[in-house]
């Protein structure tokens, strides 16, 4: 792949392929070893970021697959299971990988049905269908070259016979590289019978060109929304919702196109969500609807709650049940009491706002004076006028009104109005006056 970047560094769905095959395995094993060699350092780097046990080792020259593997032979014990993967296939499942660590043999590789294998090492069977070998592309045959079962490279080996077998591996081949899927013919020829697990093709797809990364992305979507349409969510359109994360929903949600969830997200029952909105981190309750082109992160939407269209809640906004959040609405930082309304155009940042109150269009919070963020508390039942601007800290009490046009630098008591404006000058014959 033309880049900078090692491929596992590479992205899918907003994560490193390193993170993927980290997400896979972290309930399978607690001892993790991640070989290195193009690109060190930021391997090294995601890798820090990951995981707290994983260890890194470099191999400095890179002379195939069984190479990379003595690196890290000295750290096997003889009585471990190894799991070998291969950082470029991220699409590979946690239960899939359970049910190959599950089989009793000493070793046990995945595969899996190409109706074009091209590139792949193919899976050799004797007449009793038990598996003797793998051949890589460049050294097949005729014959071999029309075998449809792969090999993945994903194998569960004993450490002992690892230890043992992998000092046999020679290197002629064509590339002239010490190829791991050689362990396998070689164990064959010692007496070892050698366990297959098929799986699903998408899951063993890696990426070596662009071109092969956006399919990536094409299964990593189609995967993901087909559970979400077997767990009973509507979508209008499944080739164009994107779960960048985990998704967890109610019964009756429908989900619109072009709609983007990132990280962990929950919905409730019947939650509605618009075209075209981004829902990062956040939990929606029942009976929520997010209007097209709104944009959620890390917040709390409670019980039928409006929020959109073209609203934007960032990290920390709390909204109680039955809240409108409108178009062109902004908010940090702050929480909203119950059946409160912002109807349009205001931004509301660290804020503690009551329940049963009206944010006119055009409000703000002036939280900042440009040195430390300040609090706005407005109290249940108030009215705050179109155009206000509340200059925090500031509190503004229960049953308050805010004039129109107001801009507000000390608090008001509870069942009061509070106005700031300068008085109106009309000037005559202005345009004539003017020039």
């Amino acid at each position: 792949m033309l880049s900078k970047k090692a491929k596992v560094l590479q992205t899918l769905a907003g994560k490193s392929f390193l993170e993927h095959i980290f997400s896979s395995t972290k309930k399978i094993s607690n001892k993790i070893s991640v070989v290195v060699g193009f690109d060190k350092n930021g391997v090294e780097k995601e890798v820090s970021k990951l995981s707290k046990i994983a260890k890194t080792f470099e191999q400095k020259n890179q002379i195939g697959t069984a190479d990379a593997v003595k690196t890290v032979i000295e750290f096997i014990k003889e009585n471990e299971k190894v799991l070998i993967l291969y950082g470029d296939v991220p699409l590979i499942q946690e239960s899939s990988l359970k049910k190959l660590c599950s089989l009793n043999n000493s070793l046990s590789i995945l595969t899996t049905n190409f109706n074009d294998p091209t590139g792949y090492g193919r899976v050799v069977k004797n007449s009793n269908g038990f598996v003797e070998e793998i051949v890589e592309e460049k050294d097949t045959s005729t014959e071999q070259k029309n075998i449809k079962e792969v090999f993945t490279g994903v194998m569960v080996v004993n450490g002992k016979i690892l230890k043992d077998l992998l000092p046999l591996i020679n290197n002629n081949n064509t590339s002239k590289e010490f190829y791991l899927t050689d362990l396998i013919g070689i164990a064959n020829k010692n007496g070892f019978k050698i366990d297959t697990l098929s799986v699903s093709w998408e899951e063993t797809l890696g990426a070596n060109t662009r071109y092969e990364q956006e399919k990536l992305e094409q299964t990593y979507r189609k995967m993901k929304n087909e559970k979400l349409l077997e767990n009973g969510i509507t979508l209008i359109d499944k080739n164009r919702v994107d779960v960048r994360g985990d998704l967890l929903a109610g019964t009756d949600c429908t989900i619109d196109i072009n709609v983007i969830f990132e990280g962990k997200v929950e919905l409730g029952n019947n939650v509605k969500i618009g075209a075209n909105s981004i829902i990062s981190n956040t939990k929606i309750d029942d009976n929520s609807e997010i209007l097209p082109f709104s944009h959620v992160d890390a917040s709390q939407i409670g019980k039928d709650c409006s929020i959109g269209p073209y609203a934007r809640l960032r990290e920390g906004s709390v909204i109680a049940d039955g809240v409108r959040i409108g178009n062109f609405v902004e908010t940090k930082k702050t929480k909203i009491g119950k059946s409160t309304k912002a109807n349009h155009f205001s931004y509301l940042g660290d804020a503690n706002i009551g329940g049963d109150v009206n944010i006119g269009a055009g409000t703000i919070t002036c939280n900042y004076d440009g040195k430390n963020k300040n609090k706005t508390h407005i109290g249940d039942s108030s009215f705050i006028g179109t155009n206000s601007s509340l200059v925090a800290p500031i509190n503004i009490g229960k049953n308050v009104y805010v004039g129109a046009g107001s801009t507000i630098t000390k608090d008001i008591p509870d069942n009061s109005l509070g106005i700031s404006r300068s008085k109106q000058k009309n000037v005559k014959d202005w345009p004539k006056n003017k020039k």
